[in-house]
C-alpha cells in the first residue's frame, strides 16, 4: 500500500487531491492530506475512506517529519517559502516530492544532494510555470528532430476570469492565491527581444500594455513574467533571437494595475495606521492631497490623465474616492490594498475562472519562415472546481501516479519537467481530462 502526502489544501489543491483519491481504490492508496486548517482538509477529501488528515503547522518539523517518513511521495502546494522545509526531510528519508512552483536557490542547491540519493524533486510541475514547459519543450523538440532553426519564442499565461462570470471594469477575480497579484512584478522581468537583453523595472511592468489576440477573446494584454532569461539554456534554443515569458491580463487590468503602482497602492514596505481612516484618506495620505474634496482631480493629474480615463474609472469602481472605513490596524498599503481586493475581486460560488495559455513560435526550416500558434483555453465549472485549480493539481497528481505505477522513472535531481520520458506521458493523460492545445502554422 503506498501512501502519498499532500501538503496544502488551497485553492489550487481542489482536483490534485480529488485525482488521487480517484485512483486510491484501485491503487491501493493512502492520501495524507495536511494543511493548517480542518475545515479546508474536509472540503477537499470529501469523507473519502482513502484520505487521512492532519492537520499541522509545516513548518513543525515535529508535526511533519513523521508523515513526510510515513509518505511513499510527497506533493507540496504550500507557499514557495515552505517547501524547503519538506525538502530537507525529502533527503533524509529518500522521498520523491514535486511542487508546482519556482525552483528556489535553497532548492537548487540541493542538487547535487537529490541527484546522490537518487532522487526526484520536481519543481515548476503545476500549470505556469508546468504545463508551459512541457508543451513548449515538446514543440521545441519536434522542431529540432526536423532540423528547424527557432529565431523567436513567446509564451503566455494567464488566470482569468469567464466571460460569462465577468462584470466589473477591472475584468479580473481571484481564481488563486491573491497575495500573488499583490506581489505580481514586484522583482522586474528580463527577456530578449531582436537578440538584445531586456531589462524591466517592477514600476515599469505594466506600463506598455501591449496585447496578442486570442480566438474567441479578442485581445489580451501580457506583461513580461520575472527572469525569461535563465530558461534559455534549459530549452536549449542557442539560435534564438526573442525569447519572453509573460502573463495575460485584460487591458483594463493592465492599464489599472499601473495606476496603482505609480500611487504606491501596492508598497509593501511602508506602514499605515488604519484606524478611523477611510480608504480616500488613505490614498490621499499617499500621494500627498491635502483637499479631500479634489481628491480626484489630484490623483489624474498626478497620473497625467483625465478624470474621466479609464484610470479613474477602475480607481473609482475599487471605491479609493470614497469615506468608506478601514479596519483598525497597523498595516502596508500592499496589505490595505489585498483586503479591498478580497472583498471586490471575490469570486461568487457558481461563478468561472478561465486559463488562457498560448504559444507563439517561430523558426526557420529549409529556408522558408514558419510561425506556429499553439493555444489553450479553459474554463473552470465553478469556484471550487476552477480552471486554475485544474491546470495547476492535475500535472503534479498524474506525474505522482506515473511514478508510484512505474510508468514514468522518475529522472534525478532538482528538475523542471522539459524531458520528454515525462511531459509525453503526462500531457497525454491532461488530454484525457480536456486539458489539450490548438495548434495553428502559418
Amino acid at each position: 500500500m503506498h501512501t502519498i502526502l499532500v501538503a496544502g489544501a488551497g485553492k489550487s489543491s481542489t482536483y490534485l487531491i480529488q485525482y488521487l483519491l480517484t485512483h486510491a481504490a484501485q491503487n491501493k492508496w493512502k492520501v495524507i492530506v495536511a494543511d493548517g486548517d480542518a475545515n479546508a482538509i474536509a472540503e477537499k477529501t470529501n469523507n473519502s475512506p482513502f484520505a487521512e488528515h492532519a492537520v499541522i503547522d509545516i513548518t513543525d518539523i515535529t508535526q511533519r517529519e513523521p508523515l513526510v517518513k510515513r509518505a511513499d511521495i510527497v506533493v507540496s502546494l504550500m507557499p514557495p517559502h515552505l517547501h524547503i522545509h519538506l525538502a530537507k526531510d525529502c533527503l533524509v528519508h529518500k522521498k520523491n516530492l514535486i511542487t508546482s512552483s519556482y525552483v528556489s536557490e535553497e532548492l537548487k542547491a540541493m542538487d547535487a544532494a537529490v541527484k546522490e540519493a537518487g532522487l526526484m524533486f520536481m519543481c515548476e510541475m503545476g500549470l505556469d510555470p508546468g504545463i508551459d514547459h512541457m508543451t513548449a519543450s515538446k514543440i521545441i523538440h519536434s522542431i529540432h528532430r526536423v532540423a528547424g532553426s527557432i529565431y523567436s519564442f513567446k509564451s503566455y499565461c494567464g488566470g482569468l476570469i469567464a466571460p460569462e462570470s465577468d462584470n466589473n471594469p477591472w475584468h479580473y477575480k481571484f481564481s488563486w492565491n491573491p497575495k500573488n497579484i499583490i506581489t505580481a512584478g514586484v522583482g522586474g522581468a528580463k527577456y530578449l527581444a531582436n537578440g538584445k537583453e531586456v531589462e524591466v523595472p517592477y514600476e515599469k511592468i505594466f506600463e506598455n500594455n501591449k496585447k496578442i489576440k486570442v480566438d474567441g477573446l479578442g485581445s489580451l494584454a501580457y506583461y513580461p513574467n520575472r527572469d525569461s532569461l535563465k530558461y534559455l539554456e534549459t530549452y536549449d534554443i542557442p539560435d534564438i533571437k526573442t525569447f519572453l515569458r509573460a502573463t495575460l491580463r485584460y487591458p483594463s487590468f493592465c492599464i489599472g494595475w499601473d495606476a496603482l503602482i505609480t500611487l504606491g497602492m501596492t508598497a509593501q514596505d511602508d506602514s499605515f495606521d488604519k484606524k478611523g481612516q477611510t480608504l480616500s484618506s488613505w490614498l490621499a495620505a499617499k500621494v500627498g492631497c491635502t483637499d479631500h474634496a479634489d481628491l480626484k482631480a489630484f490623483v489624474a493629474k498626478k497620473l497625467g490623465v483625465s478624470i474621466d480615463s479609464t484610470e479613474i474609472e477602475l480607481l473609482g469602481w475599487l471605491g479609493l474616492f470614497e469615506e468608506l472605513p478601514l479596519k483598525p490596524g497597523t498595516a502596508s498599503s500592499g496589505e490595505i490594498l489585498l483586503e479591498l481586493l478580497l472583498e471586490k475581486w471575490n469570486m461568487a460560488s457558481a461563478e468561472k475562472d478561465m486559463v488562457v495559455m498560448q504559444h507563439e513560435i517561430e523558426y526557420m526550416h529549409k529556408g522558408r519562415k514558419t510561425k506556429l500558434t499553439s493555444t489553450m483555453v479553459i474554463k473552470g465549472e465553478n469556484r471550487e472546481l476552477s480552471a486554475m485549480a485544474k491546470t495547476v493539481g492535475m500535472p503534479m497528481g498524474i506525474l505522482a501516479r506515473m511514478v508510484l505505477n512505474k510508468k514514468i522513472v522518475p529522472p534525478t535531481g532538482v528538475l523542471i519537467p522539459n524531458m520528454q520520458s515525462v511531459y509525453r506521458p503526462v500531457l497525454q493523460e491532461l488530454e484525457n481530462y480536456g486539458i489539450e492545445f490548438k495548434d495553428e502554422i502559418e
